[in-house]
């Protein structure tokens, strides 16, 4: 159940108008990295998450409607730098400044020409109302939403979902001066850190949470960095020494094209990855029967009831 509270959760503010900046904030009101995408795409995972993972379940709910806030506060400050042109766009029947403006005419208003003619849809269709479009007039799209079913997966992609809406912010408060609009970028930016680290704690309690999904990665294909560049070899951790928490060494092939040939296409294995392969089959069939009696288990026997309600006799 949603309940609204007409108070913003930051109380947002602006200094003056500033109907360019309007338009840029208009990326994290309906762009792919926005706020409306990010409430969405916690909202949808929830729903899958609720019976295996019920705490899971409650930390995405609580997300996503922060996120809802967060679209409010960006929503609020848009309409807030477009005071006094709205007013102007309204004005159907009047010779206003801005359609002066917009033959070209006064430098004085030139920052509403250029807002316009970066998005006219802003001024033409929304007629500067806020709507879930990015700076671009581009529609929000559903194709914004990560939401994949496996709760592990879902979380890696919150990770990078946070992380790109925090370089936006970043990039936003580089476009305005106006300290008060700052301060709401400022708390939006660092709301987004906090729910990077809710959702790695979340992914860190569940295990074990590597790979993704439910089969074990092939070892006989586990272990190999393909040189695929010419020139000066790089080398590093991401391809010599130890794997990162997979108790393997990596396995330089400096010439991939020889290593095909030499394997016959990567068919020919030492033996001992062959009996390290039946290992990870068992162990597939293991964790397969433990997901799904873990998904089976939490489903009530019965009516399906998504809630419950305590009954408090008067």
């Amino acid at each position: 159940m949603f309940h609204h509270v007409k108070d913003l959760q930051f109380n947002a503010r602006v200094s003056r108008p500033d109907p360019r900046f309007a338009n840029l904030l208009l990326e994290q009101f309906g762009g792919e990295n926005g706020e409306l995408a990010a409430a969405m795409q916690y909202f949808t995972q929830a729903f899958g998450a609720k019976m295996p993972h019920p705490d899971k379940y409650d930390m995405l709910m609580d997300i996503a409607t922060e996120e809802f806030s967060h679209l409010e506060i960006v929503g609020a400050t848009i309409q807030m730098l477009l005071k006094g042109v709205n007013g102007k766009l309204k004005d159907a029947a009047g010779n206003s400044e801005i359609m002066q403006v917009m033959n070209g005419k006064g430098a004085k208003e030139s920052i509403i020409h250029e807002a316009l003619t970066a998005n006219p849809q802003f001024g033409i269709i929304t007629g500067g109302g806020v709507t879930p479009r990015n700076s671009q007039g581009i529609p929000w799209c559903a194709s914004y939403i990560h939401s994949n079913g496996d709760l592990t997966v879902d979380l890696r992609s919150n990770l990078a979902s946070e992380s790109r809406a925090k370089l936006v912010y970043e990039h936003l408060m580089k476009f305005t001066d106006d300290p008060y609009v700052k301060e709401s970028l400022s708390f939006l930016m660092t709301r987004e850190v906090a729910h990077y680290k809710m959702f790695e704690a979340a992914l860190n309690d569940i295990q074990p949470n590597f790979p993704p999904g439910v089969l074990a990665s092939d070892p006989r294909f586990t272990q190999q960095y393909f040189n695929m560049s010419n020139g000066a070899t790089v080398r590093g951790p991401w391809n010599e020494g130890e794997m990162p928490a997979m108790g393997k060494q990596w396995n330089y092939i400096a010439d991939p094209v020889a290593y095909v040939k030499e394997t016959q296409g990567i068919t020919q294995n030492d033996e001992a990855l062959n009996q390290e392969l039946e290992e990870t089959q068992k162990l597939d069939q293991q964790m397969s029967v433990v997901r799904s009696t873990e998904v089976k288990n939490s489903e009530p026997a019965g009516i399906a009831q998504w809630s419950t309600y305590e009954i408090t006799e008067e």
